[in-house]
């Protein structure tokens, strides 16, 4: 769908440095737009007539308010085109092509895992709204480099939500030191171990509670981030048969699926390998189905 969004606002997040913006959108993508999906933006610099950049940008949804038809996205300053949208005024009309792709699936009952790396949390937000506006227990893992790049790739907001929060950073400068694949493995290996302490008292007790169990709920996970972090946690969650989703990042041309430059290799239920595109089959995808180490 090939529409216009108006902007009503566009401004830095946090600390300069980190050249983040968060860039609000008015229009009518916002009533169909799905968490995990993203859309495509024409960036032109007006001061020049040209179709130079030719491509469009994709950029996650990071929030979708249908009430005030708007949605929300957040994009660091990486490239020329980024840089060309980062002078975009509000008033102003973008022409957006969305929503695109197919997003995150939430679970009908149990716990929902968010997974991040750096930027990829911006994607992960409108999916904790949805998971919890549907009665489900969220949790967060998100990493990144420092306390200062959490601060201003919106750590409030996520802290408003009200779920446990699990932090890393490279530094230790907020959180525990390290990789965010720590926390999850930790938590992890220590629900597992419950569930077996449960299941062996329950076994005690068979003869007079009748096989009753007292387990934990069922947990699903989602990831978006860098590729070996993606990877990784896939591999964790599949040690501990934990159904997880990724949202997979790829250069794109077109956006729309004709160009076959996002493509990227997958396993059907048989186990041969097949060949599908992010922007049109994606992003999200079960992590189990990724192909991470195509060179084997």
């Amino acid at each position: 769908m090939l529409t216009e969004g108006h902007v009503v606002v566009h401004e830095r997040l946090g600390d300069e440095d980190q050249r983040l913006r968060r860039l609000v959108l008015k229009g009518p993508i916002a009533q169909t737009a799905k968490p995990g999906q993203f859309v495509a933006i024409q960036v032109q610099d007006s001061s020049v007539p040209s179709f130079d950049p030719l491509l469009r940008r994709p950029l996650s949804i990071a929030g979708i308010s249908s009430e005030r038809d708007e949605i929300t996205l957040l994009y660091r300053i990486q490239g020329r085109g980024t840089e060309i949208l980062s002078r975009a005024k509000c008033g102003e009309k973008l022409s957006i092509m969305g929503p695109l792709g197919q997003g995150f699936s939430l679970p009908e009952e149990g716990e929902l895992w968010l997974i991040a790396g750096g930027i990829g949390i911006f994607p992960l937000y409108p999916l904790a709204q949805s998971a919890l506006a549907q009665g489900l227990a969220v949790r967060l893992f998100w990493g990144g480099e420092t306390k200062s790049f959490l601060e201003s790739a919106g750590l409030s907001s996520w802290q408003a939500l009200g779920i446990p929060l699990h932090l890393n950073t490279l530094d230790g400068s907020l959180g525990q030191k390290g990789l965010v694949t720590r926390q999850v493995k930790e938590l992890l290996a220590q629900l597992s171990e419950d569930k077996n302490h449960e299941r062996q008292e329950g076994t005690l007790k068979e003869d007079r509670l009748a096989g009753d169990r007292a387990g934990s709920p069922s947990i699903r996970a989602a990831a978006c981030g860098p590729k070996k972090m993606m990877q990784a946690v896939t591999d964790l969650c599949l040690d501990y048969k934990v159904p997880v989703e990724v949202s997979l990042e790829e250069r794109m041309g077109c956006a729309v699926g004709a160009c076959l430059g996002c493509a990227v290799t997958l396993t059907d239920g048989a186990g041969a390998m097949i060949h599908k595109k992010v922007c049109q089959d994606g992003p999200v995808f079960r992590g189990e189905e990724v192909v991470w180490d195509e060179s084997c």
